[in-house]
């Protein structure tokens, strides 16, 4: 380290260090130095308390800058230090302040890479839909009263869970962000999320729950309509449809739970299923009924994958949504996958299947129920319930274990 009066003479002449850095510190101006390195660099620095830690600041390369340049710049950061501002939290301010939504989207789908696919369709669905003119636009300059006018928009054209989940994807961002960018001493340079103002307002748009089901005297024509799709429209995916749709019916699984199910979580000989990744990240293990070994078995003569529900495309039964609407149409009953779901739970219900037997069977969580907390269920004593819901499905739709193999 030398210190002497930085001149822009003084700065060509000097060499670079074999290895690492080496300081030359200005003896007219206190903190002002130049840095070189080994690796040909010469750079301005100023080195300063603020505080009550020692900062650096780079000023700038030589000779992109002059000396000149680098020691007026250097006054004003004194300056700026010498009133109480820390310069360094002001530049990573300004910084913060250019991102714009679709950047903070991005950096938000770098750090949370383990959430799951669909999450990252949804979130761009929007962001390319409804949300497409704030893609540019920085984080800084939405507003709350904007974030009000769009909630109100969306709700005059769309449903209200349709207009909540735009704002909830808003507000994640805004989340994401808080807690990611932050000055030298731990501060949010995000600190406020201007979507909190629909909670201020109680401007949150009330969702009804949905209470659609398939009633007991539609299951003989959806099973009806099931087979004609399986057998008859000769479209391979309308083949494993079938089977995948049967299949959610008969054990309440979710749309995605079912979809990907792989062979490595069948144990046909235990008579089980485990489904190892759940909405509420518990693992399930289901015990399985005469009809459903009897489609595992069937769609195990057409595995062409690790999906029991596989497709040539996605690999597992990603898109059936087609296969739904094509059913809807031929059976005439207007159902949603969730429907499947919710006809199970009623059915069980309607069984008298203990309530405890039913949350373990679609793996709800037990909640403050403290009572359930001392009950140990494993998937054996769920066996003879999910027969009895089964059967009740057989008795409906008729359904003969032949039916399952075309015979």
């Amino acid at each position: 380290m030398s210190t002497r009066k930085i001149t822009k003479s003084f700065v060509d002449k000097l060499g670079f260090p074999e290895t690492g850095q080496a300081f030359h510190r200005d003896n007219t101006l206190k903190g002002f130095a130049i840095r070189v390195t080994s690796g040909g660099s010469k750079a301005f620095i100023l080195e300063k308390r603020i505080n009550r830690k020692v900062r650096r600041i780079t000023l700038g390369r030589y000779p992109e800058i002059t000396v000149e340049m680098a020691r007026k710049e250097a006054l004003k950061y004194l300056g700026e230090i010498a009133t109480g501002v820390d310069p360094i939290a002001k530049r990573q301010q300004q910084e913060a302040e250019t991102l714009t939504l679709w950047q903070v989207w991005q950096e938000y789908r770098r750090v949370k890479s383990n959430l799951k696919d669909k999450t990252y369709v949804q979130y761009e669905m929007y962001f390319n839909g409804e949300l497409k003119d704030w893609k540019n636009k920085r984080i800084v300059d939405i507003t709350k009263d904007m974030i009000v006018t769009r909630h109100n928009r969306l709700l005059s054209t769309h449903s209200p869970s349709y207009a909540n989940t735009a704002m909830r994807i808003l507000s994640a961002i805004y989340k994401f962000a808080k807690g990611q960018y932050e000055d030298n001493s731990g501060n949010s340079l995000f600190p406020h999320n201007p979507i909190d103002r629909l909670g201020q307002l109680k401007a949150w748009a009330k969702e009804p729950r949905r209470q659609t089901l398939i009633k007991p005297h539609q299951l003989k024509p959806l099973y009806i309509a099931l087979q004609d799709m399986k057998f008859n429209t000769g479209a391979e995916s309308d083949h494993v449809a079938a089977d995948y749709i049967l299949f959610i019916l008969l054990t309440g699984l979710r749309k995605n739970e079912a979809a990907t199910l792989t062979w490595d979580n069948v144990d046909l000989q235990e008579g089980t299923i485990h489904i190892p990744d759940t909405k509420n990240k518990e693992p399930l293990t289901l015990p399985l009924t005469d009809v459903l070994s009897a489609i595992l078995s069937y769609r195990y003569r057409f595995r062409i994958n690790d999906y029991v529900f596989s497709s040539r495309k996605k690999g597992y039964f990603a898109y059936p949504e087609h296969s739904l609407k094509y059913l809807v149409e031929q059976s005439k009953i207007k159902f949603t996958f969730h429907d499947l779901r919710r006809t199970f739970i009623t059915v069980a219900e309607s069984l008298d299947i203990s309530s405890y037997a039913i949350k373990r069977l679609v793996n709800h969580k037990s909640g403050s129920d403290v009572t359930e907390g001392y009950i140990i269920s494993n998937h054996d004593r769920l066996r003879a319930p999910m027969q009895r819901i089964t059967d009740f499905f057989k008795v409906q739709c008729e359904i003969n274990k032949d039916d399952i193999n075309g015979n």
